[in-house]
């Protein structure tokens, strides 16, 4: 349709892009940074942002009855974002089987470019009638898959995998 903006389906060989979001006062924090909770509110947007583009959005949950849940998150902090800056998230789909999706997100500055932070995610998909993990349906799979297949020669982001350690020191 014209006019209409492609979504990660119709061009799932490019990331998703989330919408330019703005960093709210009430989310600085005394450092006079955005508080590390606020980072993952964004993040979390954005998902909701490609969930709808998967069909996973609110009226997937309305009408089938199945969500997704968050089983595990690892975010790193990589350079300040401050009040004002405008932002936006890219998702790539690591991999994905009948009921998982891994996730990895670089939140940057929209404007500069230059990255802020990352957030690896596992994440379920549930039915909700009975809150246990549950197979996606198979037009739900197919899509996920277009876009885990278009997503599988993307150089994979530093930061993939990390484990939070201390630096091992030379003795």
């Amino acid at each position: 349709m014209k006019g209409t903006p492609a979504t990660a389906i119709d061009r799932p060989s490019q990331l998703f892009q989330s919408s330019i979001m703005r960093i709210e006062p009430q989310w600085i924090d005394y450092n006079g940074h955005l508080n590390m909770a606020y980072y993952n509110v964004l993040f979390d947007r954005a998902l909701d942002e490609f969930w709808a583009e998967l069909g996973l959005g609110p009226d997937y949950m309305e009408t089938r009855n199945g969500s997704t849940f968050t089983a595990e998150c690892h975010v790193r902090y990589l350079r300040e974002i401050h009040l004002d800056d405008p932002v936006r998230v890219s998702v790539l789909l690591i991999a994905a089987d009948d009921k998982r999706l891994h996730i990895f997100e670089e939140l940057r500055h929209a404007s500069e470019g230059w990255l802020s932070a990352t957030s690896e995610n596992m994440t379920l998909h549930v039915d909700m009638a009975a809150r246990k993990v549950a197979p996606f349906p198979p037009d739900i799979r197919a899509r996920i898959k277009t876009v885990a297949d278009a997503h599988e020669p993307v150089a994979r982001p530093e930061g993939i995998g990390r484990q939070i350690a201390m630096p091992s020191r030379s003795r």
